[in-house]
């Protein structure tokens, strides 16, 4: 009996979306598991979610949420599901400030052109972009390595029957599509990458800078840009990608200076934007064959195949999915690393970082009735961000020791 009171009193003081409306349930913020936080169910008004975030680094670098209900500030106005990932690198500020502004600016840009299109959510980028730009600028003089913490960016956007997915840097968006005619469900990638390893990037970053030969390097086998390695915090990160947000100072040669630190800058100056901030979008009808769709940071797909996460998804219970792609993904890094995976998870953030990535992971279950329906009345309104280890907001605090955890994940 007390604890159907409490639930009672935790839906109606839960937190609120940014429209205003409470989300519903009684494990509304997600739960936390040693470096594991993850919500195994949720509904939006387009169908069912699951979400889950394994922590690696000393501070969480991946940020996420998950948006649904009002997609704009017009009344009525569209009603939809918002999904972000966003894969930092060199620290956690600018996939924070992503998370605090990607989706405030996409409702402000869908209220003023009263539709969501993929000029709504390119002007999006754009803003959180120049946003960003003006935050180096304020704390450059202070702060300076702020100019090379950089993101990836992966939107999803369900509104009106359209699955919108943009993509900045190396995150995926994979559909689990059903082929009637062999009854299976097959992978299909939405989302572009921006990764080096890619010959068509390459293609393209040399086409844009014709007069750099080094402006990407191959070194020790890994398809580098500019054969950048930024050592920060307690991990190296290989430059691969050609797109983000932030990385300021591979977009402005005026950052490319003191007071940032010699490891961090380029010996020579860039006449162009070595970084572009433009996401690809793709745009695509939503089919009733559509099941699913997983959206994850490069940490899930380093070890798993489309193909291989898409059965995950078909073939186990809606409930905890996400938990569990998490978990099947530490496994495979568990298994190069010939160690058993029990012994993994006692490792903590930080050391953690040289066994795997932070992995984000979000599975939205496609629901063609509560898709029709969500196009401009109202349905259960979410606004959830995936979680981490508590740590303060300082992001440029000292690393600290390692411990051994426990956790039951």
């Amino acid at each position: 009996m007390l604890a159907a009171v409490m639930d009672y009193f935790r839906s109606c003081w839960g937190p609120r979306s940014p429209a205003g409306h409470r989300v519903r349930g009684s494990d509304v913020a997600g739960r936390q598991d040693g470096l594991l936080w993850y919500k195994d169910a949720g509904q939006l008004v387009t169908g069912e979610f699951s979400m889950a975030v394994v922590q690696a680094n000393n501070l969480l670098e991946d940020q996420s949420q998950v948006e649904s209900g009002a997609l704009s500030m017009a009344e009525p106005g569209p009603q939809g599901t918002f999904v972000g990932v966003y894969d930092g690198h060199g620290g956690p500020e600018t996939a924070r400030f992503i998370n605090d502004h990607m989706f405030h600016h996409l409702r402000r840009f869908a209220t003023e052109h009263k539709c969501m299109s993929t000029d709504v959510i390119r002007k999006a980028f754009q803003a959180t972009e120049e946003g960003f730009l003006s935050l180096v600028s304020k704390q450059w003089s202070l702060k300076p390595q702020i100019a090379a913490v950089g993101s990836c960016c992966l939107v999803g956007v369900i509104c009106s029957g359209t699955l919108y997915v943009a993509n900045l840097g190396d995150s995926r968006a994979v559909l689990g599509r059903f082929v009637k005619s062999t009854g299976e469900v097959v992978a299909t990638q939405l989302s572009s990458e921006h990764n080096a390893c890619y010959e068509e990037v390459r293609q393209e970053l040399q086409a844009s800078h014709p007069d750099d030969p080094q402006i990407v390097v191959l070194k020790h086998n890994v398809w580098r840009v500019k054969g950048l390695i930024q050592e920060f915090m307690s991990k190296d990160d290989i430059l691969q990608i050609s797109r983000s947000i932030g990385d300021v100072y591979l977009k402005r040669p005026e950052y490319n200076r003191e007071p940032l630190h010699s490891k961090f800058r380029l010996r020579e100056t860039f006449k162009r934007p070595i970084l572009s901030s433009e996401p690809a979008i793709a745009v695509h009808q939503i089919q009733p064959n559509d099941h699913f769709v997983i959206f994850a940071s490069d940490g899930l797909w380093e070890h798993l195949s489309n193909q291989e996460a898409v059965d995950l998804v078909q073939n186990n219970p809606r409930n905890g999915i996400a938990r569990r792609l998490v978990k099947v993904a530490m496994q495979e890094a568990a298994k190069k690393r010939e160690m058993r995976y029990s012994d993994l998870k006692k490792i903590d953030r930080g050391v953690r970082r040289h066994f795997h990535d932070d992995i984000t992971v979000i599975v939205v279950f496609l629901d063609s009735n509560a898709i029709s329906k969500a196009n401009w009345s109202r349905g259960p309104s979410v606004s959830l961000r995936g979680g981490g280890v508590t740590l303060p907001a300082n992001s440029l605090a000292p690393f600290s020791a390692p411990t051994v955890l426990s956790s039951t994940y």
